[in-house]
């Protein structure tokens, strides 16, 4: 007995008539899938990743965009930070004074005064002063509707495997952390501020008018960054700026108050 071919059914039968009417369109041929890049032996080249994609960032004071990599915080990073407060207010300040939300954990003696001067605002800003034995797990916990976290770690030196959560918890959440006070392992960025002087303040009398930082930032296997930053009042309120764009004279009176206050 001869074999008889399946019967195709009604769908398949609508298929192979649409084909032949695709085929009959374009002159015998369907076309097919788009070809895939070939390299120089044959094989599938890779395809190039875009290119020109630039990350979010959150905003920092002006006079410091220039010291850092993304001219800004990159969102979803870790940044170990080290030294003096009142940079940590300025950052605060240029995260919510737009209108973002920011949390501090662990940090008592943040100066939220300074940081309402140099523009910050008090009620977009979350406080756990005292956070108890875990102030990762709160700070975690605020990572999921803050912008920006700032979490001091008293001392502790965080483990690679909680940081590592905690890093993947920033990143998920699109939020940056700032830790301080402590050790991290292996920080997207290291931000470190120094006081280098003041001015204001004269022979164990007077009022300070402004504060000035040495500031260094070091990304991942990148060359470090060096600068100066000074706060000083402007138009009522605090504002940082690079002393480079001052006079030189009073460059030269920072680091003359600055020999006089060590004496």
């Amino acid at each position: 007995m001869t074999a008889r071919p399946p019967k195709a059914s009604g769908a398949q039968l609508r298929q192979l008539a649409r084909s032949r009417r695709a085929r009959a369109a374009s002159g015998g041929c369907v076309p097919g899938p788009p070809a895939t890049p070939r390299g120089e032996h044959g094989l599938s080249a890779p395809v190039a990743p875009a290119t020109g994609l630039r990350r979010e960032i959150l905003p920092v004071p002006p006079a410091l965009a220039p010291l850092l990599p993304e001219g800004g915080l990159v969102k979803g990073s870790v940044v170990a930070y080290t030294g003096a407060g009142s940079l940590l207010a300025g950052l605060l300040a240029a995260v919510t004074g737009p209108g973002g939300h920011a949390a501090t954990v662990g940090l008592p003696g943040l100066g939220l005064l300074a940081a309402a001067e140099m523009g910050a605002r008090l009620d977009r800003i979350a406080v756990v002063a005292d956070a108890g034995r875990e102030p990762a797990e709160v700070a975690a916990v605020l990572l999921d509707g803050m912008e920006l976290v700032v979490l001091g770690l008293g001392g502790a030196a965080v483990p690679p495997a909680r940081a590592r959560v905690l890093t993947a918890k920033a990143r998920g959440k699109n939020a940056t952390l700032i830790v301080t006070g402590g050790s991290w392992p292996a920080p997207d960025l290291n931000l470190e501020a120094k006081v280098s002087g003041y001015t204001g303040l004269g022979t164990g009398s007077g009022r300070i008018r402004s504060i000035s930082l040495d500031v260094e930032v070091r990304a991942k296997g990148g060359v470090p960054h060096r600068g100066r930053l000074a706060a000083r009042p402007l138009a009522g309120r605090v504002e940082w700026i690079a002393p480079a764009g001052t006079e030189a004279g009073e460059g030269r009176a920072l680091e003359r108050q600055e020999r006089s206050v060590a004496s």
